[in-house]
């Protein structure tokens, strides 16, 4: 009895290889972004630990201020001068704010005002 070896050929091999390899390669660079960032974190935290007046404008257009007291992933105390402390939930907030900030933004803008143009002295108004 006779027995045949049966020898791959060395090419198949090294394509099947590195088409393997490119695929691995391919699934590590589709890897997707981080969820969390963590910005949201260290932003409530800063604001918590300063103890910053913070204005919070909710999905329906109501506006309350207050200082951020403890936060979690869905929600937030805001502690409340002269007014109950509420826990608002994340999902119903629009937006939040400085109230300190958007006062200086107003007093620049009224000193910058693109609107009006500005006074400059030519030298025909010199000669008069």
């Amino acid at each position: 009895m006779q027995r045949k070896l049966i020898r791959p050929n060395l090419t198949e091999v090294k394509e099947k290889m590195t088409q393997e390899a490119k695929e691995r390669e391919a699934a590590r660079k589709k890897v997707a972004p981080p969820i969390d960032t963590h910005a949201e974190n260290y932003y409530f935290l800063k604001q918590m630990n300063k103890k910053t007046l913070m204005a919070v404008v909710f999905a329906d257009g109501e506006e309350v201020e207050g200082y951020i007291e403890w936060y979690d992933r869905n929600c937030f105390k805001l502690n409340r001068q002269h007014a109950p402390n509420l826990l608002i939930y994340k999902r119903q907030v629009k937006y939040i704010y400085k109230p300190e900030q958007l006062e200086r933004s107003r007093e620049q803008n009224k000193n910058e005002d693109p609107g009006r143009p500005q006074k400059t002295e030519t030298s025909d108004s010199k000669k008069k």
